[in-house]
Protein backbone atom coordinates (compact mmCIF):
# COMPACT_ATOMS: atom_id res chain seq x y z
CA UNK A 1 0.00 0.00 0.00
CA UNK A 2 3.14 2.28 0.15
CA UNK A 3 3.68 5.43 -1.79
CA UNK A 4 7.40 4.27 -2.07
CA UNK A 5 7.87 7.62 0.29
CA UNK A 6 7.25 6.73 4.23
CA UNK A 7 5.72 9.48 6.49
CA UNK A 8 8.92 10.40 8.13
CA UNK A 9 10.24 11.52 4.56
CA UNK A 10 6.63 12.75 3.14
CA UNK A 11 7.44 15.59 6.15
CA UNK A 12 11.03 16.35 5.82
CA UNK A 13 10.43 17.13 2.03
CA UNK A 14 8.62 20.11 2.76
CA UNK A 15 11.67 21.57 5.40
CA UNK A 16 12.84 23.69 2.70
CA UNK A 17 9.40 25.27 2.42
CA UNK A 18 8.93 25.74 5.94
CA UNK A 19 11.56 27.97 6.43
CA UNK A 20 9.41 30.81 4.30
CA UNK A 21 7.81 33.50 5.71
CA UNK A 22 4.24 32.03 7.46
CA UNK A 23 1.20 33.30 5.98
CA UNK A 24 -0.41 36.62 6.68
CA UNK A 25 -3.19 36.43 9.65
CA UNK A 26 -6.61 37.55 7.69
CA UNK A 27 -9.34 39.41 9.10
CA UNK A 28 -13.20 39.41 8.66
CA UNK A 29 -12.51 41.69 5.96
CA UNK A 30 -9.43 40.70 4.08
CA UNK A 31 -8.73 39.71 0.37
CA UNK A 32 -8.18 36.28 0.13
CA UNK A 33 -5.16 35.76 -2.84
CA UNK A 34 -5.27 32.39 -4.33
CA UNK A 35 -3.24 30.23 -6.27
CA UNK A 36 -4.83 27.31 -8.59
CA UNK A 37 -2.55 24.41 -8.62
CA UNK A 38 -3.36 21.88 -11.41
CA UNK A 39 -5.73 23.36 -13.56
CA UNK A 40 -6.90 20.84 -15.82
CA UNK A 41 -10.90 19.92 -16.27
CA UNK A 42 -11.73 20.07 -12.65
CA UNK A 43 -8.87 22.61 -11.67
CA UNK A 44 -10.15 25.03 -14.29
CA UNK A 45 -14.01 24.78 -13.31
CA UNK A 46 -12.50 25.96 -10.11
CA UNK A 47 -10.68 28.31 -11.43
CA UNK A 48 -13.52 29.78 -13.48
CA UNK A 49 -15.83 29.63 -10.09
CA UNK A 50 -13.21 31.37 -8.04
CA UNK A 51 -12.76 34.20 -10.74
CA UNK A 52 -16.56 34.75 -11.35
CA UNK A 53 -17.20 35.02 -7.60
CA UNK A 54 -13.96 37.46 -7.04
CA UNK A 55 -16.03 40.40 -6.13
CA UNK A 56 -18.76 39.26 -4.09
CA UNK A 57 -16.28 37.38 -1.93
CA UNK A 58 -13.43 39.65 -1.74
CA UNK A 59 -11.02 37.45 -3.07
CA UNK A 60 -8.44 37.27 -6.39
CA UNK A 61 -6.28 34.69 -8.08
CA UNK A 62 -2.84 35.71 -8.10
CA UNK A 63 -1.31 32.75 -9.45
CA UNK A 64 -2.20 29.50 -11.67
CA UNK A 65 -0.16 26.17 -12.01
CA UNK A 66 0.26 23.52 -14.25
CA UNK A 67 2.87 20.98 -16.12
CA UNK A 68 1.26 21.54 -19.48
CA UNK A 69 1.87 25.01 -20.77
CA UNK A 70 -1.30 25.12 -23.00
CA UNK A 71 -3.36 24.57 -20.11
CA UNK A 72 -1.00 27.31 -17.38
CA UNK A 73 -1.92 29.87 -20.90
CA UNK A 74 -5.41 29.35 -20.53
CA UNK A 75 -5.58 29.52 -16.79
CA UNK A 76 -3.53 33.50 -17.16
CA UNK A 77 -6.32 34.26 -19.86
CA UNK A 78 -8.94 33.61 -17.34
CA UNK A 79 -7.61 35.43 -14.27
CA UNK A 80 -4.43 37.32 -15.39
CA UNK A 81 -2.80 35.88 -12.78
CA UNK A 82 0.82 34.96 -12.94
CA UNK A 83 1.95 31.71 -14.67
CA UNK A 84 4.06 28.75 -12.77
CA UNK A 85 5.20 25.48 -14.31
CA UNK A 86 6.17 24.24 -10.93
CA UNK A 87 4.20 24.77 -7.88
CA UNK A 88 7.02 24.61 -5.25
CA UNK A 89 7.66 28.57 -7.43
CA UNK A 90 3.85 28.99 -6.77
CA UNK A 91 4.31 28.36 -2.94
CA UNK A 92 7.57 31.33 -2.23
CA UNK A 93 5.16 33.82 -4.08
CA UNK A 94 4.32 35.69 -0.43
CA UNK A 95 0.92 36.98 -2.39
CA UNK A 96 -0.66 33.75 -1.77
CA UNK A 97 -2.48 33.58 1.07
CA UNK A 98 -4.63 30.02 0.11
CA UNK A 99 -4.21 27.56 -2.44
CA UNK A 100 -6.48 25.33 -4.35
CA UNK A 101 -4.97 21.75 -5.28
CA UNK A 102 -6.84 19.97 -8.07
CA UNK A 103 -3.89 18.07 -9.86
CA UNK A 104 -3.84 14.10 -9.81
CA UNK A 105 -4.71 12.32 -6.62
CA UNK A 106 -0.99 11.03 -6.15
CA UNK A 107 0.23 14.80 -6.02
CA UNK A 108 -2.18 15.78 -3.04
CA UNK A 109 -0.63 14.99 -0.05
CA UNK A 110 2.88 16.22 -1.26
CA UNK A 111 1.92 19.64 -2.29
CA UNK A 112 -0.79 19.88 0.69
CA UNK A 113 2.11 19.28 2.93
CA UNK A 114 4.51 21.68 1.14
CA UNK A 115 1.72 24.44 0.96
CA UNK A 116 1.36 24.35 4.52
CA UNK A 117 4.46 24.78 5.74
CA UNK A 118 4.75 27.69 3.35
CA UNK A 119 2.24 29.52 5.52
CA UNK A 120 -0.92 28.93 2.84
CA UNK A 121 -4.52 28.11 3.76
CA UNK A 122 -5.70 24.60 2.01
CA UNK A 123 -8.45 23.92 -0.46
CA UNK A 124 -7.45 20.19 -2.11
CA UNK A 125 -9.91 18.33 -4.08
CA UNK A 126 -10.95 14.77 -3.32
CA UNK A 127 -9.72 12.45 -2.32
CA UNK A 128 -7.37 14.09 0.35
CA UNK A 129 -4.23 11.51 -0.84
CA UNK A 130 -3.47 8.89 -2.88
CA UNK A 131 -2.24 6.17 0.29
CA UNK A 132 -3.01 5.73 4.03
CA UNK A 133 0.54 6.89 4.84
CA UNK A 134 -0.21 10.42 3.00
CA UNK A 135 -3.38 10.79 4.49
CA UNK A 136 -2.12 10.84 8.05
CA UNK A 137 1.03 12.92 6.64
CA UNK A 138 -1.12 15.43 5.86
CA UNK A 139 -2.92 15.41 8.76
CA UNK A 140 -0.27 15.05 11.53
CA UNK A 141 0.87 18.30 9.20
CA UNK A 142 -2.25 20.12 9.95
CA UNK A 143 -2.23 19.26 13.43
CA UNK A 144 1.17 21.32 13.90
CA UNK A 145 0.15 24.78 12.37
CA UNK A 146 -3.03 27.17 12.16
CA UNK A 147 -3.54 26.76 8.38
CA UNK A 148 -7.00 26.36 7.92
CA UNK A 149 -7.27 22.78 5.44
CA UNK A 150 -10.65 21.94 3.63
CA UNK A 151 -11.33 18.95 1.82
CA UNK A 152 -13.60 18.81 -1.96
CA UNK A 153 -16.22 16.70 -0.43
CA UNK A 154 -19.13 19.38 -1.05
CA UNK A 155 -21.82 16.78 0.28
CA UNK A 156 -20.07 17.26 4.18
CA UNK A 157 -21.56 21.13 3.49
CA UNK A 158 -25.34 19.93 2.76
CA UNK A 159 -27.39 21.47 6.05
CA UNK A 160 -29.06 18.24 5.73
CA UNK A 161 -26.15 16.10 6.70
CA UNK A 162 -25.63 18.04 9.43
CA UNK A 163 -29.42 17.99 10.81
CA UNK A 164 -28.52 14.22 10.54
CA UNK A 165 -25.68 14.45 12.52
CA UNK A 166 -28.25 16.26 15.24
CA UNK A 167 -30.52 13.44 15.03
CA UNK A 168 -28.84 10.47 15.42
CA UNK A 169 -26.63 12.13 18.08
CA UNK A 170 -30.06 13.17 20.14
CA UNK A 171 -31.04 9.20 19.51
CA UNK A 172 -33.94 9.82 17.27
CA UNK A 173 -33.63 6.87 15.83
CA UNK A 174 -31.71 4.50 18.33
CA UNK A 175 -28.35 3.09 18.01
CA UNK A 176 -27.34 3.27 14.61
CA UNK A 177 -26.48 0.09 13.33
CA UNK A 178 -25.46 0.03 9.08
CA UNK A 179 -25.92 2.91 6.50
CA UNK A 180 -25.91 2.67 2.70
CA UNK A 181 -24.98 4.72 -0.21
CA UNK A 182 -23.82 4.62 -4.38
CA UNK A 183 -22.30 6.98 -7.08
CA UNK A 184 -22.88 5.24 -10.33
CA UNK A 185 -22.63 6.71 -13.75
CA UNK A 186 -23.70 5.09 -17.54
CA UNK A 187 -22.76 6.61 -20.65
CA UNK A 188 -22.10 5.66 -24.73
CA UNK A 189 -18.48 6.66 -24.01
CA UNK A 190 -16.40 4.89 -21.01
CA UNK A 191 -16.21 7.31 -17.74
CA UNK A 192 -13.06 8.59 -17.67
CA UNK A 193 -12.83 8.89 -21.26
CA UNK A 194 -15.18 11.55 -22.26
CA UNK A 195 -14.94 15.28 -23.16
CA UNK A 196 -12.54 16.21 -19.50
CA UNK A 197 -10.38 12.90 -20.88
CA UNK A 198 -9.64 14.07 -24.48
CA UNK A 199 -6.14 13.28 -25.61
CA UNK A 200 -4.24 15.69 -27.38
CA UNK A 201 -1.70 14.29 -29.40
CA UNK A 202 0.19 16.63 -30.75
CA UNK A 203 0.89 17.38 -26.73
CA UNK A 204 4.25 15.26 -24.62
CA UNK A 205 6.92 15.86 -23.38
CA UNK A 206 9.18 16.06 -26.53
CA UNK A 207 6.68 19.19 -27.37
CA UNK A 208 7.90 22.28 -27.84
CA UNK A 209 5.91 25.92 -26.54
CA UNK A 210 2.27 25.75 -25.64
CA UNK A 211 2.37 21.53 -26.38
CA UNK A 212 4.72 20.79 -23.85
CA UNK A 213 4.15 18.35 -20.63
CA UNK A 214 6.54 18.00 -17.92
CA UNK A 215 5.97 14.34 -17.89
CA UNK A 216 8.71 14.00 -14.94
CA UNK A 217 7.65 16.46 -12.80
CA UNK A 218 4.01 14.94 -13.41
CA UNK A 219 5.15 11.66 -12.19
CA UNK A 220 6.54 12.85 -9.43
CA UNK A 221 9.13 9.57 -9.80
CA UNK A 222 11.87 12.25 -8.08
CA UNK A 223 9.81 12.15 -4.91
CA UNK A 224 8.69 8.72 -5.15
CA UNK A 225 5.01 9.25 -5.99
CA UNK A 226 5.11 6.98 -9.20
CA UNK A 227 7.56 4.75 -11.00
CA UNK A 228 9.37 6.56 -13.40
CA UNK A 229 8.06 5.00 -16.94
CA UNK A 230 8.11 6.44 -20.80
CA UNK A 231 5.64 9.19 -21.47
CA UNK A 232 2.02 7.43 -21.49
CA UNK A 233 -0.74 10.02 -23.18
CA UNK A 234 -3.30 7.15 -21.82
CA UNK A 235 -1.57 7.48 -18.00
CA UNK A 236 -1.65 11.48 -18.43
CA UNK A 237 -5.18 12.48 -19.97
CA UNK A 238 -6.82 9.60 -18.42
CA UNK A 239 -5.01 9.17 -14.43
CA UNK A 240 -8.16 7.64 -12.97
CA UNK A 241 -8.28 4.37 -14.66
CA UNK A 242 -4.65 3.88 -13.64
CA UNK A 243 -3.75 2.42 -10.09
CA UNK A 244 -0.11 4.43 -9.77
CA UNK A 245 -2.32 7.90 -9.81
CA UNK A 246 -5.83 7.02 -8.01
CA UNK A 247 -8.16 4.99 -6.18
CA UNK A 248 -10.20 4.41 -9.44
CA UNK A 249 -14.18 4.76 -8.58
CA UNK A 250 -13.44 4.48 -4.52
CA UNK A 251 -11.26 6.96 -4.22
CA UNK A 252 -12.75 9.75 -7.21
CA UNK A 253 -16.89 8.88 -6.30
CA UNK A 254 -17.39 6.74 -2.95
CA UNK A 255 -15.43 9.62 -0.98
CA UNK A 256 -18.36 11.66 -1.89
CA UNK A 257 -20.24 9.15 0.10
CA UNK A 258 -18.25 7.86 2.90
CA UNK A 259 -17.60 11.55 4.54
CA UNK A 260 -21.40 12.79 4.76
CA UNK A 261 -22.07 9.16 6.01
CA UNK A 262 -18.93 9.13 8.60
CA UNK A 263 -20.15 12.93 9.55
CA UNK A 264 -23.76 12.00 10.21
CA UNK A 265 -22.96 8.84 12.42
CA UNK A 266 -19.24 9.29 13.98
CA UNK A 267 -18.79 12.92 13.99
CA UNK A 268 -16.65 16.29 12.46
CA UNK A 269 -14.06 14.10 12.85
CA UNK A 270 -14.92 10.79 11.60
CA UNK A 271 -13.83 7.75 12.57
CA UNK A 272 -11.15 4.78 11.42
CA UNK A 273 -12.45 1.63 10.35
CA UNK A 274 -11.97 -1.96 11.57
CA UNK A 275 -12.42 -4.31 8.97
CA UNK A 276 -13.01 -3.68 5.14
CA UNK A 277 -14.29 -5.65 2.42
CA UNK A 278 -14.10 -4.76 -1.32
CA UNK A 279 -15.58 -6.69 -4.60
CA UNK A 280 -16.81 -6.07 -7.99
CA UNK A 281 -15.07 -6.21 -11.21
CA UNK A 282 -14.06 -5.22 -15.10
CA UNK A 283 -17.15 -6.08 -16.98
CA UNK A 284 -17.87 -4.07 -19.46
CA UNK A 285 -14.90 -0.94 -20.27
CA UNK A 286 -12.07 -3.01 -21.24
CA UNK A 287 -10.28 -0.60 -22.67
CA UNK A 288 -7.05 -1.74 -20.87
CA UNK A 289 -7.71 0.28 -17.49
CA UNK A 290 -6.97 -0.87 -14.08
CA UNK A 291 -9.95 -0.06 -12.57
CA UNK A 292 -13.07 -1.92 -12.24
CA UNK A 293 -16.49 -0.72 -13.54
CA UNK A 294 -18.24 -2.22 -10.47
CA UNK A 295 -17.17 -1.43 -7.31
CA UNK A 296 -18.79 -2.70 -3.87
CA UNK A 297 -17.01 -1.72 -0.54
CA UNK A 298 -18.44 -2.82 3.32
CA UNK A 299 -16.68 -1.00 6.29
CA UNK A 300 -17.08 -2.58 9.77
CA UNK A 301 -16.68 0.45 12.42
CA UNK A 302 -15.34 -0.22 15.65
CA UNK A 303 -18.35 1.91 17.58
CA UNK A 304 -20.49 -0.92 16.10
CA UNK A 305 -21.78 0.06 12.28
CA UNK A 306 -21.21 -1.24 9.17
CA UNK A 307 -21.36 0.97 6.11
CA UNK A 308 -22.23 -0.45 2.33
CA UNK A 309 -20.98 1.68 -0.36
CA UNK A 310 -21.49 1.20 -4.31
CA UNK A 311 -20.24 2.41 -7.56
CA UNK A 312 -20.86 1.40 -10.97
CA UNK A 313 -20.22 2.86 -14.33
CA UNK A 314 -22.88 0.46 -16.13
CA UNK A 315 -25.88 1.52 -14.51
CA UNK A 316 -26.86 4.90 -13.30
CA UNK A 317 -29.81 3.63 -11.22
CA UNK A 318 -28.39 4.19 -7.50
CA UNK A 319 -29.23 2.88 -3.89
CA UNK A 320 -31.13 6.05 -1.86
CA UNK A 321 -28.59 7.40 1.16
CA UNK A 322 -29.82 6.11 4.02
CA UNK A 323 -28.78 5.85 7.77
CA UNK A 324 -30.56 3.05 10.12
CA UNK A 325 -31.38 2.93 13.60
CA UNK A 326 -32.58 0.01 15.79
CA UNK A 327 -35.93 2.17 16.07
CA UNK A 328 -35.95 4.28 13.03
CA UNK A 329 -34.46 5.31 9.81
CA UNK A 330 -32.87 8.34 8.33
CA UNK A 331 -32.79 8.88 4.74
CA UNK A 332 -31.15 11.89 3.23
CA UNK A 333 -32.78 13.10 -0.52
CA UNK A 334 -33.94 16.27 -1.27
CA UNK A 335 -34.93 16.23 2.39
CA UNK A 336 -34.58 14.70 5.80
CA UNK A 337 -36.67 12.21 6.61
CA UNK A 338 -36.90 10.06 9.30
CA UNK A 339 -39.44 7.35 10.22
CA UNK A 340 -39.93 4.64 12.84
CA UNK A 341 -39.34 1.47 12.13
CA UNK A 342 -40.22 -2.40 13.23
CA UNK A 343 -42.27 -2.80 16.77
CA UNK A 344 -40.24 0.54 17.79
CA UNK A 345 -42.90 3.44 17.06
CA UNK A 346 -43.44 3.66 20.62
CA UNK A 347 -40.15 4.46 21.58
CA UNK A 348 -39.71 6.86 18.24
CA UNK A 349 -42.62 8.32 18.46
CA UNK A 350 -40.98 9.38 22.41
CA UNK A 351 -38.24 11.04 20.76
CA UNK A 352 -40.03 13.06 17.76
CA UNK A 353 -42.69 14.88 19.00
CA UNK A 354 -45.10 11.95 19.41
CA UNK A 355 -45.06 11.09 15.44
CA UNK A 356 -43.76 8.07 13.08
CA UNK A 357 -42.68 10.01 10.65
CA UNK A 358 -40.71 13.54 10.22
CA UNK A 359 -39.15 16.00 7.65
CA UNK A 360 -36.84 18.50 7.80
CA UNK A 361 -35.65 20.48 4.88
CA UNK A 362 -32.27 22.55 4.78
CA UNK A 363 -31.22 25.76 5.60
CA UNK A 364 -28.72 28.08 3.51
CA UNK A 365 -25.35 27.86 4.26
CA UNK A 366 -22.39 28.89 2.01
CA UNK A 367 -21.26 26.37 -0.14
CA UNK A 368 -17.86 24.58 0.00
CA UNK A 369 -15.64 27.68 -1.03
CA UNK A 370 -17.80 30.17 0.86
CA UNK A 371 -17.27 27.75 4.09
CA UNK A 372 -13.49 27.83 3.29
CA UNK A 373 -13.23 31.13 3.44
CA UNK A 374 -15.10 31.76 6.11
CA UNK A 375 -12.85 29.90 7.94
CA UNK A 376 -9.66 31.69 6.66
CA UNK A 377 -11.26 34.78 8.36
CA UNK A 378 -12.38 33.35 11.44
CA UNK A 379 -16.06 32.41 10.76
CA UNK A 380 -16.70 28.77 11.49
CA UNK A 381 -14.68 25.59 10.91
CA UNK A 382 -14.55 23.82 7.54
CA UNK A 383 -17.13 20.98 6.53
CA UNK A 384 -14.40 18.72 5.78
CA UNK A 385 -11.45 19.05 8.27
CA UNK A 386 -8.22 17.04 7.47
CA UNK A 387 -9.43 14.86 10.84
CA UNK A 388 -12.30 13.70 8.44
CA UNK A 389 -10.45 13.60 5.30
CA UNK A 390 -7.82 11.16 6.77
CA UNK A 391 -10.43 8.91 8.39
CA UNK A 392 -12.19 8.84 5.20
CA UNK A 393 -8.96 8.07 3.32
CA UNK A 394 -7.69 5.27 4.98
CA UNK A 395 -11.30 3.31 4.57
CA UNK A 396 -11.59 3.99 0.82
CA UNK A 397 -7.18 2.86 0.36
CA UNK A 398 -8.30 -0.02 2.29
CA UNK A 399 -11.12 -1.10 0.22
CA UNK A 400 -9.11 -0.38 -2.60
CA UNK A 401 -6.69 -2.77 -1.60
CA UNK A 402 -9.05 -5.33 -0.44
CA UNK A 403 -10.30 -5.42 -4.19
CA UNK A 404 -6.80 -5.71 -5.44
CA UNK A 405 -5.58 -8.36 -3.20
CA UNK A 406 -8.63 -10.16 -2.73
CA UNK A 407 -8.55 -10.01 0.98
CA UNK A 408 -10.08 -8.82 4.18
CA UNK A 409 -8.22 -5.49 5.59
CA UNK A 410 -8.14 -4.93 9.05
CA UNK A 411 -6.88 -1.37 10.63
CA UNK A 412 -4.74 -1.47 13.72
CA UNK A 413 -6.28 1.36 15.22
CA UNK A 414 -3.19 1.56 17.90
CA UNK A 415 -0.32 1.44 15.48
CA UNK A 416 -1.98 3.27 12.45
CA UNK A 417 -1.60 1.06 10.03
CA UNK A 418 -2.71 -1.91 7.91
CA UNK A 419 -2.74 -4.90 10.55
CA UNK A 420 -0.85 -7.74 10.45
Amino acid sequence: MSSGISRREMLSGAAALSALAPGRVLGANDRINFGCIGVGGMGTGHLSNLVKRAEEDNLRVVAVCDVYQKRVTRAVKMSNAAPYTDYRRLLENKEVDAVLIATPDHWHAKISIDAIEAGKHVYCEKPMTHTVEQALAVRDTVRRHKQVFQVGVQGTGNDLVWQARDAIHSGRIGKVTWAQGSYNRNSRICAFNGVSYTIDPAAGPGANGEDHIDWDMWLGHQFGLAQKIPYNPEHYFRFRKYWPYSGGVAADLLYHKLAPLLLSISGPNGEYPHRVNASGGLYIEKDGRDIPDVFMMTVDYPSEFSVFLVSALTNDATLPDRIYGKEGTLEIGKELQLRANGEFFPEFRQKNAGSTETHFTPEIRPDHKGNFMDAIRGKGTVNCNAELGAATMVAIKLAVESYRQNKTMLWDAKNERLAV
